[in-house]
């Protein structure tokens, strides 16, 4: 996926920190805030909101930390969520709606149903999933305006 990180560009970043539930969901609330303040449709606002919510999540629930970095261009909005490991598995798996690797812990706070990369794949224009096992994962998403 290209970036669009021209002119016409905005530019949002966020560190996600593993097990972080009391901050769990702030970027993904900040973004939505800043995509109506720049008049942006309430139906692409939702399926960026979906997406990043459940990217967020799966940084703070599955991962060691990462980060989440938004492109907002006049045609596009491009969310990058970068984590540091553990990675997937398997892909193919994960993307099954209900297959989780979440801990009792994390399904005893209401997390963890499985429906976090399916439900970010169905709101994606664009989606594009990388990951290494004992290394990190990538997801590079596009949603058009």
């Amino acid at each position: 996926m290209d970036n669009e990180q021209g002119k016409n560009s905005i530019k949002l970043e966020y560190e996600i920190i593993k097990d972080d539930f009391s901050r769990a969901g702030e970027a993904s609330s900040n973004i939505k805030k800043i995509l109506r303040q720049l008049g942006i449709d309430s139906k692409t606002i939702k399926k960026v909101a979906i997406v990043t919510y459940e990217a967020e999540m799966n940084i703070v629930i599955h991962s060691d930390g990462g980060k989440i970095t938004v492109f907002i261009s006049p045609h596009d909005i491009q969310i990058i969520a970068k984590d540091r490991g553990p990675g997937i598995k398997s892909i193919d798996r994960a993307m099954e709606e209900g297959f989780s690797t979440a801990s009792n812990k994390v399904r005893e706070l209401g997390f963890g149903a499985g429906m976090g990369l399916p439900n970010m794949k169905r709101y994606s224009d664009e989606f594009d999933l990388q990951s290494k096992s004992g290394e990190f994962t990538v997801l590079e998403i596009k949603i058009y305006i």
